[in-house]
């Protein structure tokens, strides 16, 4: 498969269409032991100038992750749009951790206005923040999106990734503390049968099949006894969930507390004030938490 990038000054990757993502994959198996945590990230960026939402695609991420459609992007879907880009930098030779096995930790959503379904788009993607955390080594993929003849920014988001490996303690930094629990009344949300398919048909339409979502005996090459949702699978059930209580314009903050093993019985729970709402996913019986976070208008 020809290589879509076209070369433009040192540092950036510019595409003509999105990277295929299998290619990726192929240099992440190539390479799924290559992990150098000593280096540093390069210095680089992917960019998209040309992109549009497919109506089909679209069609499916909403059926997958119960959103209804309105003629506008979910808040979650740009992940996808911008996620190729991020597949290809992260495979570039000199990487210096595998792509396989990574743990999506946390994820923060920025949304300036509704973005329309026919909207023409400039993608921006690139790595940043590598350093030490107590279980292994912490980065960040950081995606901006941008529409009209302006270029105005109105999409962007930060993911972390972990990538698990011996660490010496001594040099991680510390874990944050977590947020104390609001004291607002929290509304109880039905609870949600999870398959064990679920995370085959998020990697069908959001194209990231990591193992650790695909089968128990994928994942168990990478440490979990069985399979798990994806991470950004489980923000875009939560923000599906909200319907209208979504506001237009709102940063989207979650971090993915313990893993969705597949099959699962999950439940959310809100808390809300003026402008902003707390959110919780845990199993049925709110003992485990599975996914923390919160959406503050803009």
């Amino acid at each position: 498969m020809p290589d879509p990038s076209i070369p433009t000054t040192p540092g950036v990757r510019r595409f003509d269409r999105p990277p295929g993502v299998i290619p990726s994959y192929l240099r992440a198996v190539a390479r799924a032991r290559a992990g150098r945590t000593g280096r540093p990230l390069p210095d680089r960026r992917a960019v998209l100038p040309d992109v549009t939402a497919d109506p089909a695609h679209l069609a499916a991420y909403a059926e997958v992750c119960g959103f209804r459609q309105d003629g506008t992007l979910p808040a979650t879907y740009p992940h996808l749009l911008a996620f190729s880009a991020s597949l290809a930098l992260m495979t570039e030779p000199d990487f210096p951790l595998p792509l396989l096995g990574l743990v999506h930790t946390a994820n923060t959503i920025t949304t300036r206005r509704p973005i329309g379904v026919g909207e023409q788009l400039s993608l921006e993607v690139r790595t940043a923040d590598l350093h030490p955390h107590p279980r292994g080594s912490l980065f960040d993929v950081i995606s901006t999106v941008h529409a009209g003849p302006c270029a105005e920014e109105v999409w962007a988001s930060r993911s972390s990734y972990l990538f698990r490996h011996p660490t010496d303690p001594a040099a991680a930094a510390p874990a944050s503390e977590p947020s104390p629990e609001p004291a607002l009344p929290r509304a109880q949300f039905e609870p949600w049968r999870l398959p064990a398919d679920t995370g085959r048909r998020y990697a069908a339409v959001s194209g990231d099949r990591n193992p650790i979502h695909l089968h128990p005996w994928t994942a168990r090459l990478f440490g979990f006894p069985r399979a798990i949702a994806h991470g950004m699978w489980t923000k875009a059930r939560v923000l599906a969930a909200l319907g209208d209580d979504l506001p237009e314009a709102a940063e989207i903050e979650v971090s993915f507390r313990a893993p969705v093993p597949l099959p699962a019985k999950v439940r959310l729970s809100t808390a809300a004030s003026t402008g902003w709402t707390d959110l919780a996913l845990t199993d049925a019986a709110g003992q485990r938490v599975h996914l923390r976070g919160s959406v503050t208008a803009r």
